[in-house]
């Protein structure tokens, strides 16, 4: 039997957020082998510098995908065990969907964005 991984997308409206920390929500999936088993919205509690990392770690969340993070989390998950692939864009569905199919890989390049520097 094929262990759970839970991955959770940063989202806007639907939408890969380009802002880690100031997205309005986690979408959060429970993925065995190929196959969705669940698909759970957990509200972003605030941005307080270094708390979502342990929040999600908390929530059992293995991989994060986001369009922008900041150094400091790109850190700060790989401190707590949790992959993170960034400067990812569009729908968050067609994302997961294209997770299942092996893509996108594992990046830690952090955002350049002057908003994403100010939240390190």
């Amino acid at each position: 039997m094929e262990s759970m991984l839970r991955v959770a997308i940063a989202c806007d409206k639907g939408n890969v957020s380009q802002h880690f920390g100031h997205c309005e929500e986690f979408v959060i999936y429970e993925i065995e082998g190929k196959e969705i088993k669940r698909r759970e919205i957990v509200k972003n509690p605030g941005h307080i510098p270094g708390f979502l990392p342990k929040f999600l770690k908390e929530k059992n969340v293995d991989v994060v995908i986001v369009g922008g993070i900041g150094a400091r989390a790109l850190e700060l998950f790989k401190s707590e065990g949790i992959k993170v692939i960034s400067n990812v864009f569009g729908n968050e569905k067609e994302i997961i969907q294209k997770f299942l199919e092996g893509e996108p890989e594992e990046t830690s390049k952090p955002c350049s964005n002057h908003e994403c520097k100010e939240e390190e």
